[in-house]
């Protein structure tokens, strides 16, 4: 086996090629992370990764899905005032909680996140039901921070830092569905729901967003890239539709309950993001991050996946909800 192996996590496979359809004309970054992916996605079909068939109704989240490496926030004390983590561990015991996180009547994995309840620290002011990447899997011994074997780094990272941490560059591809968006509160925050992030050290090399407005039938897509501290302001990207607060409806948009799938892929410098339809073209940005400052020693990456509701200002009981029907990601290691 080459050095370039790859772990996959996942048990539903998704037959993909991404189309080459784009918003953007190709750039010569997208030709540089298309040579990458050659040799990986021949055999693939994005465009059938609609297909939900496979899961199981009766059975637990963990039952239908790898979640070997994957923790889970929930928005109730964990006794210090903080929400409550879901262990791996305890994850992967059939773990199903009707408030927050189980298994819907079509076998698709649901987060659901209210505007009240705990966050995962007192400098957050928004409440999750949502996935943390866990590569230590059930190995404790390690720390769930730093450059080692539980996070991973980017390909541009210091030689020293892609032997310890424990792989370099990633994908995460997801299948799902916005369910319910926030209805109340204020028109900065109403209808807006992270549905996929890449977190590191302190900043988020990407947040994707999905957005409805209360009086829009469909919903946008957009994503913000967060370069580290002192290394330049928040970017944003709108990739379907508006993330302005009065925008109006998107055409070509997202209702609630349409099943699409985002896929993030990062390789050195290079973030390409996909979001992808049955029967539509595929959109696709990609951005460089050469001047971000994550290449730099010491800044560890994870995945997280499910529902970041980003509405404080509503009614405790409003909430966000999202189904989703395939996670997978990989990463490639010495």
């Amino acid at each position: 086996m080459n050095k370039k192996t790859l772990i996959l996590f996942g048990l539903i496979a998704f037959t993909a090629i991404f189309g080459c359809s784009s918003n953007d004309a190709p750039t010569e970054e997208e030709e540089v992370v298309e040579e990458v992916e050659e040799t990986e996605d021949d055999d693939t079909d994005d465009n059938n990764n609609q297909n939900s068939g496979g899961l199981n109704a009766d059975a637990s989240p963990a039952e239908n899905f790898d979640l070997s490496t994957w923790n889970l926030s929930i928005p109730e004390d964990e006794g210090d005032g903080t929400s409550v983590t879901v262990t791996v561990a305890q994850l992967n015991d059939n773990y199903e909680n009707s408030k927050y996180f189980y298994t819907a009547e079509d076998g698709g994995m649901v987060f659901k996140c209210p505007i009240a309840g705990f966050k995962t620290s007192t400098n957050t002011s928004y409440t999750r039901v949502e996935f943390r990447e866990m590569l230590r899997g059930t190995n404790t011994s390690v720390s769930t921070q730093g450059v080692n074997k539980n996070n991973w780094v980017f390909g541009s990272a210091p030689a020293t830092d892609i032997t310890a941490a424990a792989g370099y560059d990633g994908e995460m591809l997801a299948t799902l569905a916005v369910n319910h968006v926030t209805t109340t509160g204020d028109s900065g925050q109403v209808g807006r729901v992270i549905v996929g992030q890449i977190h590191a050290n302190d900043d988020e090399p990407i947040r994707i967003y999905y957005r409805k407005l209360p009086e829009n039938n469909l919903g946008s897509i957009y994503f913000a890239h967060e370069p580290r501290d002192g290394y330049g302001d928040e970017q944003w990207y709108e990739l379907i539709g508006s993330r302005s607060s009065s925008a109006s409806n998107p055409e070509d948009g997202i209702a609630l309950n349409e099943k699409f799938s985002y896929k993030i892929r990062v390789v050195n410098n290079t973030m390409v993001v996909t979001i992808l339809r049955e029967g539509k073209d595929n959109v696709v940005k990609t951005i460089s991050m050469a001047n971000s400052g994550y290449d730099q020693g010491g800044q560890y990456m994870y995945f997280k996946a499910g529902v970041y509701n980003q509405n404080n200002s509503g009614n405790d009981e409003d909430y966000v909800q999202a189904t989703f029907y395939a996670l997978e990601k990989s990463h490639t290691v010495n």
